[in-house]
């Protein structure tokens, strides 16, 4: 009997313990590693190597959108809605940051895709920077393989997370501003903390009557952020829940690398790598760019500048010393942009290189 299958047929409840104390071991070995992000990074690789392995737990929706509109909310307590005005005044650095990350990966799209190197306009989905679960379900009414779009999308973010958290190790994690030792259950105010909780359920369900793409994340975000500004709420998240919020999104990524979907992606594996690689590298250079023409320092500028992953990239800036308005505000105002741009995008690129689309995708 194979690894794979000998996991699988394990019981559910045996599966959710494994799944449980491969996180809870890789989590430990990343805080004791001084790791950015290590409760999410931790919780992302078990999770990877339990479903490749055969388990198949599957998160429930629930839980996932909860630690969405948490986190979210998270972000709304360090990011003040006088951003806005900064995104206002500061409406060139903004444009050029995002523009340049969206035309760098379109261009990387279209060369994948003029050269036929992944079906359709798989690579043109694949290489869209930001809101990869929205770009995933979108991808397959535009002709593209949802399946490689997927693994394009949330290994890429994985490996965003991974340079991000490598980065913000050399750049951000030093012994004059390592985090103190976390204390696990303080105090909680409760009502602040039932006030958060509220926002982080109510926030998900607004966005999805509005049917808002990336609203778990983006709605609580807003509103959090308002709310807070105007003094009407204070935002409360203790330490273990935010670690149970953290584990939730890693384990959200992390499953869907399954083995069946490994296999599929396997001869076009190397590409996909090269593309990503490539992708992250001139994104890179969009950093630099930041940090020599507008001073931002250079752990900020790539934070700001690394191509999806909105909700880890805000965990790995809230466990750094950067400018996490600044960060949030390009990643926030970025997310936006490609939800609007990459249907836009993928019908003028298929167009000009011939790509066929499904009729209910033309114009």
């Amino acid at each position: 009997m194979t690894k794979r299958s000998a996991l699988g047929s394990l019981p559910p409840a045996a599966q959710w313990t494994v799944l449980i104390a491969a996180s809870l071991a890789m989590a430990a070995l990343m805080v004791h590693l001084h790791a950015p992000a290590a409760l999410l990074l931790g919780p992302l690789l078990a999770s990877i190597a339990v479903a490749t392995a055969g388990t198949r737990v599957n998160l429930p929706l629930s839980p996932f959108v909860f630690a969405q509109g948490m986190v979210g909310s998270m972000i709304a307590k360090m990011v003040p809605i006088s951003i806005v005005g900064d995104v206002v005044s500061h409406w060139v650095l903004f444009s050029t940051g995002v523009l340049s990350v969206v035309a760098v990966s379109s261009f990387l799209g279209w060369i994948m895709t003029r050269l036929q190197m992944l079906p359709g306009t798989t690579a043109l989905w694949g290489t869209s920077p930001g809101a990869a679960s929205v770009m995933t379900l979108m991808a397959e009414a535009y002709g593209a393989d949802p399946r490689l779009v997927a693994i394009m999308q949330y290994l890429r973010v994985l490996m965003v997370a991974a340079v991000a958290a490598a980065v913000a190790r050399i750049f951000g994690i030093t012994p004059t501003h390592q985090a103190a030792e976390i204390v696990w259950f303080p105090p909680i105010a409760w009502l602040p903390f039932i006030e958060t909780v509220a926002l982080a359920v109510l926030g998900p369900m607004i966005a999805r009557r509005l049917n808002l793409p990336a609203g778990a994340f983006l709605v609580p975000l807003v509103i959090g952020a308002v709310l807070s500004h105007f003094g009407l709420m204070q935002i409360e998240q203790p330490p273990w829940l935010l670690a149970g919020c953290y584990t939730m999104i890693g384990w959200n990524i992390g499953l869907r690398f399954t083995r069946p979907l490994l296999i599929h992606a396997a001869k076009a594996l190397p590409r996909i790598l090269f593309c990503i690689f490539i992708m992250i590298s001139l994104c890179g250079g969009v950093a630099v760019m930041l940090v020599m023409v507008a001073k931002v320092d250079p752990l900020t500028a790539y934070l700001a500048t690394s191509p999806g992953g909105a909700d880890s990239i805000a965990i790995i800036a809230a466990s750094s010393n950067v400018d996490v308005p600044f960060v949030m505000a390009m990643q926030t105002v970025r997310m936006i942009a490609v939800l609007i741009l990459a249907p836009i995008l993928t019908k003028f690129i298929a167009q000009r290189v011939d790509v066929p689309l499904p009729p209910e995708a033309k114009p």
